[in-house]
């Protein structure tokens, strides 16, 4: 009969809740969502198609390659769609699909209850970090 240990056990259930995490559907849309630069984008599309230049200046704190991971992820998630025109210089737009558009009442309640709550969980951070009890 073989036995595992305690360690190999811990190291079985790890990698097992690993694998279920990389095949839950909220944890893999809350993780493209919980990037950075996703919910500015989404914010600027969501008045409509916009240049690539636009998108630079609207989202200002993003360098150009974050920028262009940033939405190549989004086209790539179905989110964003990109189309280039043959011009001098070339010309690309960038607009949600109806995909993305169906995620913006979505992100409309979580930026709602943000705005509601931010006071409250600036207040439980300072009242946790104030009480400085070693958690060990």
């Amino acid at each position: 009969m073989v036995t595992s240990s305690a360690l190999a056990r811990r190291a079985g259930a790890r990698s097992a809740y690993l694998v279920s995490l990389a095949e839950c559907p909220t944890h893999r849309v809350l993780d493209r969502l919980g990037d950075r630069w996703v919910s500015l984008i989404l914010k600027e599309l969501a008045g409509g198609p916009r240049r690539h230049g636009e998108l630079t200046r609207a989202v200002a704190g993003a360098t150009q390659k974050m920028l262009t991971q940033t939405l190549r992820g989004l086209e790539r998630d179905g989110l964003v769609a990109r189309s280039v025109t043959a011009t001098v210089p070339p010309r690309v737009d960038y607009r949600l699909t109806p995909l993305g558009e169906s995620l913006l009442p979505v992100m409309a309640v979580v930026t709602e209850w943000a705005e509601r709550h931010i006071a409250d969980v600036d207040a439980a951070r300072t009242a946790y970090d104030e009480a400085a009890v070693p958690r060990w």
